[in-house]
């Protein structure tokens, strides 16, 4: 297996801030409800991603691509949109105990990107696609490890019974769209190695009453940050 010339980050929490993104403007709010993105994505604006993410990593070059997908789940509540995230098992190989998007590798009777996230999802935490609405995806992001993750954004109609896959999923959660569109909550970090850097975003989450310690980092808080810059065009 091919080795890592830099090394992981095995404690995010720990890189220091080197800044929060409070100067940019929160997504307006009429933006984020339901028809609103609707519109958006049957009319995309012209813009493009700040993140591309992570691929072409020194250590990965002999590791082929791969196809993956995710599956951004907005929850209609009656207070707003909400983004179901999960949290990872802690015994797992890679990114144990990390809050992500359902998700996961395109198997080859996939029908495409829409296929593979509406299946992940239902495998992971049992989300049926009866109470799923695709409105569209984003610019795929391509991770350290060479997976091309194309993200599918979604409204969920309530009512649904989740059942976790005790293998991968230790939790879900809700967090509001409109905490996660605002810049103030997104801080930058820089994480020094010998020979190099590595930047990456973070959004800490605590809940309505600080009752819960989230911290969503790395892709997912990438991917989240270039649905900020689809809806901000």
């Amino acid at each position: 297996m091919p080795t890592m010339s830099r090394p992981p980050i095995l404690d995010p929490r720990a890189v220091p801030v080197s800044g929060v993104d409070a100067h940019l403007p929160p997504v307006d709010p009429l933006r984020l409800q339901a028809e609103a993105l609707r519109q958006r994505f049957a009319s995309s604006p012209t813009w493009q991603p700040e993140h591309a993410g992570d691929g072409g990593a020194p250590g990965f070059a002999e590791r082929s691509p791969a196809a993956a997908a995710v599956l951004l789940p907005l929850v209609e509540r009656p207070d707003g949109l909400q983004l179901l995230l999960t949290r990872r098992t802690d015994h797992l190989r890679h990114h144990a105990g990390q809050i992500s998007l359902p998700g996961g590798k395109t198997e080859p009777d996939d029908a495409g990107p829409v296929v593979t996230a509406l299946r992940e999802a239902e495998e992971e935490i049992g989300l049926l696609s009866a109470h799923i609405e695709v409105l569209g995806s984003l610019p795929i992001y391509t991770t350290v490890t060479s997976f091309q993750v194309t993200p599918v954004v979604a409204l969920v109609q309530p009512g649904f019974d989740l059942r976790l896959d005790p293998g991968e999923v230790a939790e879900v959660f809700e967090v509001p769209l409109q905490f996660l569109m605002t810049p103030a909550h997104h801080r930058r970090h820089v994480f020094v190695y010998a020979g190099g850097q590595r930047q990456f975003l973070s959004m800490p989450w605590g809940g309505h009453a600080g009752e819960r310690d989230d911290f969503i980092w790395g892709a997912t808080a990438a991917i989240l940050r270039n649905f900020y810059r689809f809806l901000s065009a």
